[in-house]
């Protein structure tokens, strides 16, 4: 293994996570032999070899435990099966690693046909001392314009469904009854009706629920049913424009007021509405002027069902937009766990199970996001607490007979999940790898309910950040 033949040049192999027992295993050993690693000496989780091996590209994975992995934070390429292999470009004594792009296939699942590999790569020696795949401002500017385009050029009436239902609240409905009918319905937001003026003026959402349950926790009372049974949502954004009606950004207080759009507005119109104004949906309403007759409502709009149409249009052409092949790392969106020596990062908001719910309620409002990842001690992923998750509450008026700051978050979610368990969530958490494709992420971010992908690391499901709707069209319409 370490003898030197002609043509062949050494490589340090290093596995720096631990473990009982680490081989290695790659192109170079024909998949079939394992080549054991040694501790480092006074670093006994860091393991070494050093190989010859001949110039060019190779594949390889560690064996750790008795499990195939590949370290994340060094390039590697995805086969036709899932398997995810590290890549070494082995040129000279001390070798750089090769820029690549994530989704680069092989013939097999394991190995890769070097003309194609090199055809895909296009590794040049301007690049080879990056560690990450790069993108021209012009191939990044062109990816930019075929979206607006695109957006620009098809309209809010094709998020439409061919079936189903949208509700609608009237404005003097009693707060209990708002509250229990999103919990029913399954929804987290509605328009608001008002007969008075016969049209929508406004939204309720489940933050307008996060809010009222804040507000009157701040005296030390629950949120009876007799308070909710007769308060009208009216009543309440009347009496509490500061909280429902307004909103304070940077120390000044901003008018809210009801976004919505026409079914014959460009896509690009309405995904600009939903950034600026900083809402969930946009209601797409259409009314006649002839006859006066009452608005109707079609459908809510999200970025969800927007993204949904960019990814079903560019799936069979992503060659045109050269960004979707980039891992996200590489990408300057999404929100990260800052690394040493980056203190002015914006930390990422995550909670421990045993925090409060009123802690978690918090920090929805203050840190502005719609979910919070539940970690363990070792920052591991458990589950996500979200804004629509408050309706819960509305479950056997649950609500009247709880305190927001002797509830726990884990508590909190076995009411709406029951049976509840770590490590059994479902689809309650969705989940990436810094390493995925931006093409990956908004497939993963276009499915109904999504609008946050937990960055975790492999493995260990270590939460390493998030990347929302809002950083992806922001960051495609800039």
């Amino acid at each position: 293994m370490d003898g030197a033949g002609k043509g062949l040049t050494p490589a340090r192999f290093v596995w720096p996570y631990g473990g009982r027992s680490v081989y290695l295993s790659g192109s170079f050993t024909g998949w079939s032999e394992h080549w054991p690693m040694t501790p480092v000496e006074g670093c006994p989780t860091v393991f070494q070899t050093i190989c010859s091996l001949p110039p060019g590209y190779h594949q390889y994975k560690f064996i750790v435990d008795g499990e195939w992995r590949h370290d994340e934070h060094q390039p590697f390429v995805t086969g036709n099966y899932g398997i995810v292999n590290t890549v070494l470009l082995n040129r000279e004594p001390d070798y750089n690693p090769a820029v690549l792009s994530p989704h680069t296939t092989s013939g097999s699942s394991m190995d890769v046909d070097n003309e194609t590999f090199q055809r895909v790569v296009r590794v040049s020696d301007s690049t080879l001392h990056e560690s990450l795949p790069k993108i021209s401002e012009t191939d990044l500017e062109a990816s930019r314009q075929r979206i607006s385009v695109f957006l620009s050029t098809h309209m809010a009436y094709e998020l439409l469904p061919e079936s189903g239902k949208v509700i609608a609240l009237d404005v003097d409905l009693p707060v209990k009854q708002a509250f229990h009918i999103l919990y029913e319905q399954g929804i987290s937001t509605a328009p608001l009706w008002d007969f008075s003026k016969g049209q929508f003026v406004g939204v309720l959402s489940a933050l307008d629920f996060i809010l009222i349950m804040r507000e009157l926790g701040k005296h030390g009372s629950n949120l009876t049913e007799e308070e909710l049974e007769t308060t009208t949502i009216s009543a309440w954004k009347q009496a509490k424009p500061y909280l429902t009606n307004q909103t304070i950004e940077h120390g000044k207080i901003l008018s809210k007021r009801l976004v919505q759009a026409g079914p014959d507005e460009n896509l690009k119109n309405v995904t600009l509405k939903i950034l600026q104004n900083r809402v969930a949906t946009v209601p797409i309403t259409h009314s006649s002027s002839d006859d006066g007759s009452y608005p109707q409502l079609l459908y809510l709009a999200s970025l969800s069902e927007v993204l949904k149409l960019v990814c079903r249009y560019f799936r069979h052409s992503a060659s045109s937009l050269p960004i979707l092949q980039l891992p996200v790392c590489s990408l300057p969106f999404g929100t990260w766990v800052p690394k040493i020596g980056e203190p002015n990062r914006q930390p990422l908001a995550i909670l421990k199970p045993n925090s409060s719910l009123s802690a978690a309620l918090n920090l929805l409002v203050q840190a502005e996001v719609s979910s919070i990842p539940i970690v363990d001690d070792n920052d591991s992923l458990l589950d996500v607490y979200s804004r629509s998750d408050i309706t819960a509450l509305a479950k056997d008026k649950i609500y009247t007979h709880i305190n927001l700051e002797e509830m726990t978050i884990h508590q909190a979610l076995q009411l709406g999940q029951e049976p509840y368990a770590y490590g059994a969530t479902g689809q309650r958490c969705h989940m990436c790898l810094r390493s995925d494709s931006l093409h990956k992420v908004m497939e993963r971010l276009a499915k109904p309910g999504v609008r946050r992908v937990v960055i975790v690391e492999a493995g260990s499901k270590r939460v390493e950040g998030i990347i929302s709707l809002g950083d992806i069209f922001r960051f495609l319409l800039s």
